[in-house]
């Protein structure tokens, strides 16, 4: 069980790293696809718990504020990760997806009330001093890259205050609120700046790759997380999520050939980024068996 469930997880977080090449294949700019992306994936994930499962969607007021607000922050921490990809390519937008790491040791210990980490600092400012690196170098891409940092703060923004929220209802309502909420926001701003009219002009090819995006590339893989945490720890999830930006570069590197190729400092700068975070993971795990 433990063999299939690690087989299931590297296929999400191969799912999750395609998200990034259907993002470069779909023509519509970032605001529609986001924007749909989000209509579509509520859309299965309702039909999916009220439907197969026929589980309850209720909530109350509290917890249903709390969860919009943490939708609108997975809104935004979409927007800029397709714009990073629309202005610049694949590679910049998951190599800057690193500095989650850095953010989230500054972030986490605030929210969850413990001592930050030295040793998460010392490993997030490793990844900085990688990205400034890549700024340098791959300057071109600046707006790229500003889109890229601010996807990572967003996404941790997301992931940090969404451990808050596991426990007080499913995990089924949890991703789904988040996800139409955070839709539902979106919808109210461009209908405010008058942007709504903008959400038709789509071909059917782009709703098509968007319907998949949402079904298989977030409803699934997101159910599907929640489900494996009753095989594997949340220690060995983490760290392989964080090949999610391999598996992206890679595949980009072949389905797009000349514009994913970068410098070699690029390629040096996201190796030690990754290999920053697994060492990372290995040490907290070291750590953790200790204490008990």
């Amino acid at each position: 069980m433990h063999k299939l469930a690690l087989f299931r997880l590297h296929l999400i977080v191969f799912l999750w790293g395609f998200t990034a090449i259907l993002g470069k294949l779909i023509h519509a700019n970032a605001q529609i696809l986001v924007f749909y992306r989000m209509l579509f994936a509520a859309v299965f994930l309702f039909v999916f718990i009220r439907v197969f499962r026929k589980e309850s969607i209720k909530v109350s007021k509290k917890i249903f504020f709390q969860l919009a607000a943490i939708g609108f922050a997975m809104a935004l921490h979409w927007y800029c990760f397709f714009y990073s990809i629309k202005v610049s390519n694949v590679s910049i937008a998951l190599s800057c997806l690193s500095l989650s790491t850095l953010f989230a040791s500054i972030l986490e210990p605030i929210i969850f009330k413990r001592k930050i980490d030295i040793s998460e600092v010392i490993m997030g400012s490793v990844i900085v001093a990688c990205i400034l690196l890549i700024f340098k170098t791959e300057f071109h891409f600046k707006e790229g890259i500003i889109y890229g940092i601010l996807c990572a703060i967003f996404g941790t923004i997301f992931s940090v205050f969404n451990g808050k929220m596991f426990g007080k209802t499913s995990s089924g309502n949890i991703i789904f609120y988040e996800i139409f909420c955070g839709w539902f926001i979106l919808m109210i701003i461009y209908l405010f700046s008058g942007q709504i009219f903008q959400m038709g002009e789509i071909n059917y090819r782009d709703l098509a790759l968007i319907c998949l995006l949402a079904s298989v590339f977030t409803a699934f893989p997101m159910l599907e997380s929640v489900n494996l945490m009753k095989y594997i720890s949340p220690f060995t999830l983490i760290l392989t999520v964080n090949l999610e930006p391999v598996y992206g570069i890679i595949l980009a590197f072949f389905i797009f050939g000349e514009s994913e190729h970068m410098s070699p400092i690029f390629y040096i700068a996201s190796a030690v980024m990754i290999l920053a975070i697994i060492v990372n993971g290995l040490m907290k795990a070291r750590k953790t068996k200790n204490l008990n």
